[in-house]
């Protein structure tokens, strides 16, 4: 089984539905309009994010955060992942009456725990939410430029593509690069091949979240591999949402042909019915990679993470079998 590096995870949305309803008996709340026979209810991605945030919203206090962290992580590592980053959303601790700060501390603890019980690294990239508004990004920015967290190393913007302009948040990115953080942003998703030059034009990320739509434009797919930037592809999500119609016509393989820089990612695992695993049992399947491949998939998602060459050089040498 190969090792598994992972870059692209909405941590609320990695909730389980066992999790969830667990939570949900906790604080005595109705779930049957977004769970349903253990799996999540919805038709579209308006609906989508309704069930996601009701999922959220299950998870109120420090503890839950941490068991959250803990639970997602290290079912990631029984699948053989060696390092994870997730996004985490100040918009959706401060709904749930948790300051910013203590639910990145509670997340923390968490992914401390999963660390020792299984070895798993893990970051966190501080998100702001687009249709929460400019304001509201920003203010995510700040928190995480200030936050001073050392598991917090990046700092990207998510949520609907269909709200407002990339140049909007120019500002917020700004705070983020000046200290120090990684850059990423999700484009390229439901918004088509415009979006993701919108971001390399405006934002100049390292990575971008999806990218695949940038396939419509054979020119801009040549100027995001001549860059280097990556793409946190998520086959499994792209399919379940209807970004594409089905694996055959997914652009992962085309993209990784003309020497884009592409991982593997699950997205909101359990909305998508999948996990980190069955994306890397996607690509062998339907993308015909070998263990080979895979591998070289896992070595480009941690040669792109947001971590201290230290923990880079760590994390290459698990990948190769070494001790260091």
């Amino acid at each position: 089984m190969p090792l598994k590096a992972e870059l692209h995870c909405h941590i609320e949305g990695a909730a389980t539905p066992d999790l969830v309803l667990k939570q949900a008996q906790k604080y005595g709340r109705e779930v049957s309009h977004f769970l349903r026979d253990g799996a999540y209810v919805w038709h579209d991605f308006t609906s989508f994010l309704a069930a996601y945030d009701a999922a959220s919203d299950l998870f109120r206090t420090e503890e839950d955060y941490a068991l959250l962290a803990e639970h997602y992580l290290t079912s990631l590592a029984r699948d053989g992942a060696i390092y994870s980053e997730f996004f985490t959303s100040p918009d959706h601790a401060i709904k749930a009456g948790l300051s910013p700060q203590a639910y990145t501390d509670a997340l923390g603890r968490g992914m401390e725990r999963a660390r020792a019980k299984t070895g798993i690294e893990a970051r966190m990239i501080v998100t702001g939410v687009r249709h929460f508004g400019v304001e509201s990004i920003e203010a995510a920015a700040r928190f995480a430029a200030k936050c001073g967290h050392p598991l917090v190393t990046g700092f990207g913007v998510a949520g609907d593509e269909r709200h407002g302009d990339v140049e909007d948040y120019v500002r917020a990115f700004e705070i983020a690069r000046e200290a120090g953080l990684g850059i990423t942003i999700h484009a390229g998703e439901f918004a088509g091949w415009e979006s993701v030059k919108a971001a390399l034009d405006h934002i100049r990320p390292s990575r971008i979240g999806h990218g695949v739509r940038a396939i419509e434009n054979p020119d801009l797919v040549s100027r995001i591999a001549d860059q280097g930037v990556v793409l946190e592809c998520c086959p499994g999500s792209n399919i379940a949402l209807g970004v594409f119609d089905s694996f055959a016509s997914h652009p992962f393989q085309r993209l990784l042909a003309v020497g884009c820089k592409v991982t593997l990612n699950s997205d909101d695992p359990p909305f998508f019915h999948t996990t980190l695993k069955r994306e890397y049992d996607i690509a062998a399947e339907h993308f015909g990679m070998s263990d080979k491949a895979l591998n070289a998939l896992t070595r480009t998602a941690i040669e792109a993470a947001f971590v201290d060459r230290k923990t880079r050089a760590q994390l290459l040498a698990r990948l190769d079998g070494l001790r260091i």
